[in-house]
Order: structure tokens, then C-alpha cells, then sequence
């Protein structure tokens, strides 16, 4: 049996507590189609350590946005030599670094954007399938300068409402996502809605700190760049597209995909071409 056959499923609990049938549904047909290990991870260190062992097994995550950005950054940490748990492996299972992922999208429908975006099924069927016999699209990423990761879209600031938290964890996460998405008191003389940050593309600064600004996005990450968009408070938007970004400013929040940090005070982006690869449907 090729590698390609052989699978590791990494179930996220959140798919299991919201929709236990489509989980089911999807371990059935990978199960059928590869050899499969199951893991029914309970946490973050418990997904790492499944991941860092899964020897030559190709990863497939069934779950929301959150743990697609989850297993892509843990691969990409890996491949960086960043996380110790990973790179403690012993020899024989150390895996390759740049293997394809597939997911299975499984969750609410605000937290399906970012595996809709990138064009895959959104039935557990149709996305079990491709993770068995679709193609390998290689993708560009955007990487912080502290390891975070952008599959799709950065908002800076996090203009987008979040993803919101599931009801079985509502209570706990209450004030968290509270205090994440009330936007910061404007300061004096600057109107509510505007921010005023420093940016630069590819060394050309685009903005200062002088000039109101409603917002910045990062989107379309293809072709070795990322297409920007900058929306000044009184003038045109200014569109054009970049390898590295920077921003800096006074305690700003930002997106990437379906979270939301900050605040911080700078922050560089630089992108990845095809760094990672993603199963997706065959051409039909």
C-alpha cells in the first residue's frame, strides 16, 4: 500500500459535540477508501502529539476553520523547527514536512468560511472523497514574524465580526469574546471607525501614522503575492499586492481567518509560495 493510501483522521471535539452523525458519516468513507488511524484528540497537545507521530500517513482533519489553521501551522512549525514537541520525534517517524492535508468540514456555518474559500465540499461525503481521490493544489500562505499563519484573508484591524464560540462552550468563552471584539476607545481628534497605523509593502510605505485609516485586508494568495487593500478614511482605496507586510501602530487587533489577536504593536508579514498543499476535488 502507498503512502498515499494511508491516512491519519484527527477528529476535532468540537465536530464530535455539534454533528457525532456527519463525523461518523466521514470516518466511514475514509476508512473504506485507505488505511486509516483515528484519533479523537481531546486538546491542542493531543492533536500536536498525534500529528508529530503520524510517520508517513497523510493528515486529515475533520473539523471547523479553527483546526485546518491549527494542523497547517503545527506543519508549518515543523518545517521551520520551531516546536520542540514536534522535533523531539525520534528519527525513524519523523514525517515529511511538506505532505498534502485534507479536512473535512465539520462545524457551525459561520466557522466553514475559510474551508469554503478554498474550495472544499462541504458535505462530509463530498469531502471525505476528495481527501481519498482528489488533487493536490498548492497554496502560498502569509507567515508572521511570531508563526502565525494565514490560509486565506488578514484584516487588519479584525474588521470582521469572529467566529462564534459553539454553544457547549459558550458560558466559558463569554468574556473572552467579549473583550476581543469591543473596538478600542478612538483617541482624541481621531473619528470612531478609524486607526492610525504605519504600513508598508515590500519596503513602500503605503501609509502612515498621520493619515486615518479604516482598514486593511490581505486577500487572494496566489502567484507569489497577496493582493492588498488599504481604505484611507478620506480618499480612495488603494489596491496593490505585496510579498512582505508591516504594520505598525498603536495597540491594533487583526483577523487571519477565523481568529483574532492583538493587540500587538508591529507586525510583518512575509509570504510563502506554495507552502502547503490541500486536497480538493479532481477536475471534473
Amino acid at each position: 500500500m502507498s503512502d498515499h493510501d494511508q491516512l491519519l483522521v484527527l477528529v476535532d471535539p468540537v465536530a464530535r459535540r455539534l454533528d457525532g452523525e456527519s463525523v461518523r458519516i466521514a470516518k466511514d468513507v475514509l476508512s473504506a477508501g485507505a488505511d486509516t488511524k483515528i484519533c479523537l484528540p481531546q486538546g491542542p497537545q493531543e492533536f500536536a502529539r498525534a500529528l508529530a507521530r503520524r510517520g508517513h500517513r497523510r493528515p486529515v482533519v475533520v473539523g471547523d476553520d479553527r483546526a485546518l489553521l491549527r494542523l497547517v501551522t503545527l506543519l508549518q512549525r515543523e518545517r521551520d523547527g520551531r516546536d520542540s514537541t514536534l522535533m523531539a520525534v525520534a528519527p525513524m517517524d519523523v514525517p515529511e514536512p511538506d505532505t498534502a492535508v485534507a479536512v473535512v468540514p465539520i462545524g457551525a456555518p459561520g466557522g466553514l468560511e475559510t474551508t469554503r474559500a478554498l474550495g472544499v465540499p462541504q458535505g462530509a461525503v463530498g469531502a471525505a472523497r476528495a481527501a481519498l481521490d482528489g488533487v493536490v493544489r498548492r497554496r502560498d500562505l502569509l507567515v508572521d514574524d511570531v508563526g502565525g499563519i494565514v490560509l486565506t484573508r488578514l484584516d487588519v484591524p479584525a474588521a470582521r465580526a469572529m467566529v462564534p464560540a459553539q454553544p457547549t462552550v459558550w458560558d466559558t468563552c463569554r468574556s473572552l469574546v467579549r473583550t476581543l471584539v469591543r473596538p478600542a476607545p478612538a483617541p482624541a481628534g481621531l473619528a470612531v471607525g478609524t486607526h492610525r497605523l504605519r504600513i508598508e509593502a515590500d519596503g513602500v510605505l503605503l501609509c502612515d501614522l498621520d493619515t486615518p485609516l479604516e482598514g486593511l485586508s490581505a486577500t487572494d494568495l496566489g502567484d507569489g503575492t497577496a493582493a492588498l487593500t488599504l481604505v484611507p478614511a478620506d480618499a480612495p482605496a488603494v489596491h496593490t499586492s505585496a510579498r512582505m507586510l508591516t504594520v505598525t501602530g498603536p495597540g491594533f487587533r487583526y483577523r487571519t481567518d477565523a481568529l483574532v489577536a492583538g493587540p500587538v504593536r508591529r507586525r510583518t508579514w512575509t509570504l510563502r509560495e506554495g507552502a502547503w498543499g490541500l486536497m480538493v476535488p479532481a477536475p471534473s
